[in-house]
């Protein structure tokens, strides 16, 4: 389904970095099957936007610094600075001061009190992906956190995010609803996370067909962080790309459709 504009607070953008683009670029349209167009202005830097029908999906751009290649969710906002403030005011750091990416926008990058990184987008031309929750499309971001009750307080007050924990399989998962809607995930970092793992925010991508698709991607260099695996909301699996970015992918299961009336 096609989603624009989106309500401030919702995830409405991914990107990755990678130190090489054409490597990256490579590796998802063989494996989502996307296509790229990589932006000509100069000051654009390569950033390479990834599209599905036609529609604008997610991005790559160049690595920066030392940090590792990664996945970046960008949640809308009416106003960059105003969000930030209040995102600092409340414990995060700022990572990113605020940037005008030409007219598409404007962003910054910060991270939670609790160590994970994500994005802020104002939007000017661009509202973000054009196309989710449809095969090769996004279609869920998810906070892995080592400290679910302090980032539910930072996400509730900076992005009016209201922390709703329900049992999953015998774990507790915490849905972040926006005005009543599920619009995101948290879970908790458990004793299987590396101490070295920084709390982060995972994306998953739509696909129809969980098992040739971590297949594709194995072929393609990717390694698999979680092999595919039934759960109640689909069958996902977890996979790290060439880079080293990490990223999910999921058959979702088909909403029931209701009863008829008869």
């Amino acid at each position: 389904m096609s989603q624009t504009p989106y309500a401030p607070g919702t995830p409405c953008w991914v990107d990755v970095s990678s130190r090489d683009m054409a490597a990256t670029t490579a590796f998802y349209e063989g494996v989502l099957g996307w296509e790229s167009q990589i932006a000509t202005e100069p000051e654009a830097g390569g950033y390479t936007t990834f599209s599905k029908d036609g529609k604008a999906v997610a991005a790559a751009g160049p690595a920066q610094g030392d940090a590792p290649p990664a996945w970046t969710t960008y949640f809308a906002t009416d106003s960059v600075e105003g969000t930030l403030k209040q995102a600092t005011d409340a414990g995060a750091t700022r990572l990113m001061e605020p940037l005008d990416v030409m007219e598409y926008g404007r962003m910054a990058v910060l991270m939670d009190p609790t160590g994970a990184a994500f994005a802020l987008w104002q939007a000017g031309t661009m509202a973000g992906a054009e196309l989710v929750n449809a095969p090769g499309a996004l279609t869920w971001n998810e906070l892995l956190t080592r400290d679910v009750d302090a980032a539910s307080a930072f996400y509730g007050s900076v992005l009016h995010l209201a922390g709703d924990p329900m049992d999953y399989g015998g774990t507790t998962y915490t849905m972040l609803k926006l005005d009543g809607k599920p619009v995101a995930g948290m879970m908790a970092m458990d004793d299987t996370f590396p101490p070295e793992v920084p709390p982060h925010w995972r994306v998953y991508f739509d696909v129809a067909d969980c098992d040739a698709t971590v297949a594709r991607a194995t072929e393609l260099g990717a390694q698999v962080s979680m092999p595919p695996t039934d759960t109640p909301a689909g069958r996902m699996a977890g996979l790290i790309d060439p880079q080293g970015a990490g990223f999910w992918v999921i058959k979702s299961q088909p909403v029931p459709a209701p009863d008829s009336a008869g």
